[in-house]
């Protein structure tokens, strides 16, 4: 899962690499901090670079924490994949010129159609399950054992708070009444004048909220009347007589 990324970052063996393998990842983490993220200065990089050491993992998690990467120490693979995105995005910004020039691969012959990106779609797969854990981190979602159910998480929020339509929304100045909450009779008494005062307000915002659903609602009715209500007749079928 690792191999197109390493092979982008010219790793000695990007096909052989074997993230399970604990020589084989500290060895790979030292060489991504030694030759493309450099977070630290070289002579602080010894506590990383001593692999062997028993102490290496408290090591490795500070690192994690200062260049601050969502994952932990436990989601090895989620962390691993997150640094090389991390170092592929530093590896860009050294040779812009370079990179801008390079040619895009020959279309294939079905690139006229129109792909589903989420078709082939693996939930299983440590690349989408690190996708969206970053994702919820970064949108403040609550995890989730399903990532498939952060996933809709992700969308409601993103459609409900961050489309274009919801952000000119929020960005519109809405002038309120004024409204004297002594004149509206709450119907019940909770004992207190503070929590009374409170019920009210709650119960006029829902009140406002109903409205809009009406206006809504209407603007439905409205719209499917404009098609059934005038019918066009189609003479052709018509018939006279038996």
């Amino acid at each position: 899962m690792f191999r197109r990324k390493l092979t982008a970052l010219d790793y000695h063996n990007p096909n052989g690499f074997d993230c399970t393998d604990e020589t084989q990842f500290r060895n790979c983490i030292v060489w991504l901090e030694d030759q493309k993220i450099r977070h630290y200065k070289i002579e602080d990089r010894g506590n990383l670079r001593n692999i062997p050491s028993s102490d290496w993992p408290q090591a490795y998690q500070k690192y994690l924490q200062d260049v601050n990467c969502p994952f932990g120490v436990q989601e090895k693979q989620e962390a691993v994949d997150w640094l090389l995105g991390l170092a592929v995005r530093y590896e860009y910004g050294d040779n812009v010129e370079k990179y801008k020039n390079c040619q895009p691969l020959a279309a294939s012959s079905n690139s006229d159609k129109a792909v589903d990106p989420l078709v082939n779609l693996d939930s299983n797969s440590p690349d989408f399950k690190a996708g969206v854990t970053a994702l919820s981190n970064i949108l403040k979602i609550q995890r989730h054992d399903d990532y498939l159910v952060m996933l809709k998480a992700i969308r409601i929020l993103i459609q409900d708070r961050l489309s274009p339509e919801a952000i000119t929304k929020a960005s519109q100045n809405r002038e309120g009444v004024p409204v004297a909450l002594d004149k509206h009779i709450l119907g019940f008494d909770t004992g207190d004048a503070t929590l009374n005062e409170a019920a009210q307000i709650l119960r006029l915002l829902h009140i406002e909220e109903l409205r809009e659903l009406q206006t809504k609602i209407n603007e439905a009715i409205v719209a499917v009347q404009a098609i059934i209500a005038d019918p066009k007749t189609d003479h052709r079928l018509g018939k006279v007589g038996r």
